[in-house]
């Protein structure tokens, strides 16, 4: 079965990473919220994609220079709003962490004592473009499943997923291929592309067998998956 997990919510129609948007993704039937954490000045893991908030909410600055109660009046949730919304409506979640150019001393003690305290481990993945975070990720908890997010091709990807001990990979869709798919199935790793917006895109993912579609536009995906 293919999961259908709302990309930043459900972004294609609504203002990405906000209560809205996850509201209307549940809506839509979605199996799971893709979402980004930062944290902010006080140490509070908010919901937000980029380092700064210039793009989505008008102000100006990098996330880490603001209080959460200041990013909450520009309408920047949290991670524990979020995780009460999916244990109230049952969805999953795959949180990434983002670790670029700032580096958030222990957002990935955080983010795993937010989960363990609303007991969301098991309905949790995290992901990072920061395959270091993912190993100190399951060093701090062997149970969480962990992905390993990137971009380009990668050579024997499953190979790369067993050394870092994780458990699914989150490649770009345009480098997935059928053999890909099997030889990570076959070495006991998911295959969770992101982000899939066209429905004949989705239809070739479904066929080539992966585990988990990431999607601005769960509604177009919960169709073709009804189907």
């Amino acid at each position: 079965m293919v999961l259908n997990f709302a990309h930043r919510g459900a972004s294609g129609y609504y203002a990405e990473n906000t209560m809205l948007a996850f509201g209307k993704a549940v809506e839509m039937g979605c199996d799971g919220i893709e979402t980004d954490v930062h944290l902010s000045k006080d140490g509070i893991p908010v919901l937000i994609h980029d380092e700064t908030v210039d793009r989505t909410t008008g102000k100006k600055g990098y996330v880490e220079d603001y209080t959460f109660s200041e990013l909450a009046e520009m309408g920047i949730p949290s991670l524990e709003q979020l995780i009460v919304l999916a244990k109230r409506c049952n969805v999953c979640l795959n949180i990434e962490i983002k670790n670029g150019r700032t580096w958030y001393e222990g957002v990935e003690e955080k983010v795993i004592e937010i989960l363990k305290k609303h007991k969301m481990i098991d309905k949790t993945i995290v992901s990072s473009f920061n395959h270091y975070a993912m190993v100190k990720c399951k060093m701090l908890c062997k149970e969480l499943q962990t992905g390993l997010l990137y971009v380009e091709a990668l050579y024997k990807p499953e190979m790369y997923c067993a050394y870092v001990g994780a458990d699914a990979i989150h490649p770009n869709y345009i480098v997935l291929n059928k053999q890909v798919v099997e030889d990570v199935h076959r070495a006991g790793c998911k295959v969770n592309p992101y982000t899939v917006n066209n429905e004949g895109e989705m239809l070739a993912l479904i066929e080539m067998g992966v585990d988990m579609i990431i999607t601005n536009y769960p509604d177009r995906l919960s169709r073709i998956l009804k189907r």
